[in-house]
């Protein structure tokens, strides 16, 4: 998978990109990350990007032209068609791990960093497929949305984590928080791991997961149930833990 950054400071990114998961699935060849510098396709003596907006008002403007020449750039190296482009901005859709599910099935992105009080309407209308906003907060810059969203979204490509159940099983990706996870040692200053994991019944650990994965989501996101299909048997558990409540 393929992620074309457009961001007028790509400096920003080496750290995130060399480390960890998203450094092994790069070095892996399991996904690719070009970043673009957008001063790099200004026109202008002095490599400027940004202009006082028509109409007054505070901050500057990202201008077309640094722009519109480099999406021109990015479609001619994909043989005159130009990948879906995302923009972060706070007039997007909210993200969340059903977006990032289905960007995962996609070949190649570009993504947007916009910057100052954002950019002239005309790159929008003209290229942006889709507008992202991580959250209902502003940002000096989409650099840190991409990085979250490359993260993300990479987690669903096949091998880059080592265990593919893991991104199945994580909060979210059934519409409910996580469960408790412990590791050794069993008992650590008289706290101990419930019994139920250790009996080796998948089963019953199957069961306790389920129950408090709901438990969770009933008192940290109770929001997340509204949209969340239950089984029968979720809604029996459901029921338990309301009465306890």
């Amino acid at each position: 998978m393929v992620f074309d950054v457009l961001t007028l400071f790509p400096e920003m990114f080496e750290s995130v990109l060399n480390t960890s998961i998203l450094g092994r699935a790069i070095k892996k060849g399991l996904i690719k990350v070009n970043l673009y510098n957008i001063r790099d396709f200004a026109k202008n003596k002095h490599k400027r990007v940004d202009d006082y907006p028509y109409g007054g008002g505070c901050g500057m403007v990202m201008m077309p032209q640094p722009l519109f020449d480099a999406f021109y750039y990015i479609a001619q190296l994909n043989g005159g068609t130009l990948p879906t482009v995302i923009y972060f901005s706070p007039q997007g859709t909210t993200f969340n791990q059903k977006i990032a599910t289905d960007f995962s099935k996609a070949d190649h992105l570009v993504l947007l960093c916009g910057h100052y009080e954002g950019i002239d309407q005309r790159i929008i209308d003209n290229f942006v497929d889709v507008e992202i906003s991580i959250g209902d907060y502003v940002l000096t810059g989409g650099e840190l949305p991409a990085m979250i969203f490359i993260d993300s979204v990479s987690r669903f490509v096949s091998g880059v984590l080592g265990d593919e159940q893991s991104a199945r099983e994580e909060s979210f990706s059934n519409g409910l928080l996580e469960y408790p996870q412990y590791t050794r040692p069993y008992d650590y200053q008289g706290h101990k791991v419930p019994e139920v994991l250790l009996s080796g019944n998948h089963k019953e650990i199957n069961k306790w997961r389920k129950l408090h994965s709901l438990n969770n989501t009933l008192i940290k996101r109770p929001d997340l149930l509204k949209n969340t299909e239950l089984s029968a048997e979720d809604k029996q558990m459901m029921r338990i833990l309301k009465q306890r409540t």
